[in-house]
């Protein structure tokens, strides 16, 4: 039990550490790529911030536990609006960018939508697997002109800001606070599964909400250190493209390794998954800004949803 605590305390440490170094090197790198720190939020954080949930449902997938698979993205989705988003916004209200809600949000909600509609019959098959990813595919090259095309004209009016320091350094940054957040939530899974498993917690609270969770804290991390530090685009688009990449990407992905049968999966699991990605757009929009009471009333939510969860399954 001593190693299982001590796990947990490490992985916190990894995950601090990586968070501090992805955000700073992310947003340096944005600059330099012609992005704005809003993509590479959305695509470069995004994607290196859902490794944990690639890993775990593509090894899912591999031994035919579609349950915990699905479950996963699930559980993540809805941490990373509830939990993460709610708890950033509490700790420090951010501006949320006017094209993350003109285009990027409502994609997530429509991506959403979509999911919940294809695992209604408890299923996601190869070939609609494989339509989920060239729809990731299109969304990261159309947000990737759409932040040229952005850049290009404030080019035009002078108010592009520059950046200092060694160019070599922002992507060792980037690439060693990836490594960090992987290994750092690898080490707080193993030891708070191992802790539930030795308070005598059911195996699917643990894959619904400890796994979940667990894979989503690189996010967590993320996020909130993007937000103390003025980040407010990095916090807002990580968030909503790690959903994008956990529904196209990582489902997607999934299930072209191997069909989902996604077991397990309730119809209000669906129902929280969709109501909290419609949710986030009005709160969004109330002066494009979260403010401390959204962020509390996203957080009351999750922890609604969790006891739920808890009641239905402990």
């Amino acid at each position: 039990m001593l190693l299982d605590l001590l796990a947990v305390a490490g992985g916190l440490v990894l995950l601090t550490g990586g968070a501090t170094a992805l955000v700073r090197g992310a947003a340096a790198l944005a600059l330099r790529l012609g992005l704005t720190p809003l993509v590479v939020g959305l695509t470069v954080v995004a994607f290196g911030t859902s490794a944990p949930e690639l890993v775990v449902s593509v090894d899912a997938a591999l031994k035919e536990a579609g349950g915990i698979a699905v479950g996963n993205v699930v559980g993540s989705n809805v941490a990373n609006v509830g939990l993460i988003l709610g708890l950033a916004a509490l700790l420090r209200p951010f501006d949320v960018p006017r094209s993350l809600l003109r285009f990027d949000l409502p994609v997530m909600i429509g991506a959403t939508v979509l999911v919940a509609v294809l695992l209604s019959d408890d299923r996601v098959g190869l070939v609609e697997g494989a339509l989920l990813v060239a729809g990731l595919v299109a969304y990261i090259g159309l947000s990737v002109w759409r932040a040229r095309a952005d850049r290009a004209a404030d080019a035009l009016m002078g108010e592009v800001p520059t950046v200092t320091g060694p160019a070599w350094l922002d992507p060792l940054l980037v690439v060693a606070g990836l490594a960090l957040l992987v290994g750092g939530a690898e080490l707080l899974v193993g030891g708070a599964v191992a802790l539930a498993e030795h308070f005598g917690v059911s195996d699917a609270l643990i894959g619904l909400t400890i796994v979940a969770i667990g894979t989503s804290l690189p996010e967590l991390a993320t996020s909130i250190v993007a937000a103390l530090r003025g980040e407010g685009a990095i916090a807002a688009g990580n968030a909503v493209g790690s959903n994008l990449f956990n529904l196209l990407g990582i489902l997607g992905v999934a299930a072209v390794v191997h069909p989902l049968h996604a077991s397990g999966i309730r119809p209000t699991d669906l129902l929280a998954l969709a109501a909290f990605a419609v949710v986030l757009l009005p709160l969004m929009l109330t002066g494009r800004r979260l403010a401390r009471p959204e962020g509390a009333l996203l957080l009351a939510g999750y922890a609604s949803y969790v006891g739920y969860l808890v009641a239905q399954h402990g």
